[in-house]
């Protein structure tokens, strides 16, 4: 597997990906009525972002997108979001695809990494956080309208670089 810059060529790879996880609606805040081009416009990333996929063999199994965690006086924190293909979980493309987003913050000169809305309930993603330095620092009760549990927090999670 190999993490590289996503080529617009690579949308109609992703696009299955991101629309998986937002159909299902129990990881992501992305509204399920969005297209693939406004989705194509929220996903990826102008500068100073960056958009990326994780392939192999030609396949893409995951993607993720960096940037400033928010502009001016914030724009020293930065946040990332990851999307991994369901046939893919499991094999350490969210793991990689993560690592590589903290080696390019701290490329960039970031000072540290934050998410904004982890699902508390998708201990898959937040064990993998904790396990790469995250903390959570503070929860947002009833934040995410999960599709079976009914509302459950987001997490906002930090880590210095």
């Amino acid at each position: 597997m190999r993490i590289r810059e996503f080529a617009a060529a690579d949308w109609d790879q992703v696009w299955p990906i991101v629309e998986d996880v937002i159909t299902a609606g129990d990881t992501f805040p992305y509204d399920p009525s969005w297209t693939s081009e406004f989705c194509h416009d929220v996903w990826v990333e102008r500068a100073p972002g960056h958009t990326v996929v994780a392939e192999a063999d030609g396949t893409i199994l995951g993607t993720a997108k960096m940037g400033p965690n928010r502009p001016g006086p914030g724009s020293h924190v930065a946040t990332a979001s990851f999307m991994v293909a369901s046939a893919a979980r499991g094999r350490g493309v969210g793991r990689a695809l993560c690592e590589y987003a903290l080696d390019w913050a701290r490329r960039q000169g970031y000072a540290a990494m934050q998410f904004n809305a982890v699902v508390e309930v998708n201990e898959a993603a937040v064990e993998l956080y904790r396990r790469l330095g995250f903390t959570v620092i503070g929860t947002v009760p009833e934040a995410f309208a999960h599709p079976t549990l009914g509302r459950v927090g987001l997490h906002v999670m930090h880590r210095p670089l």
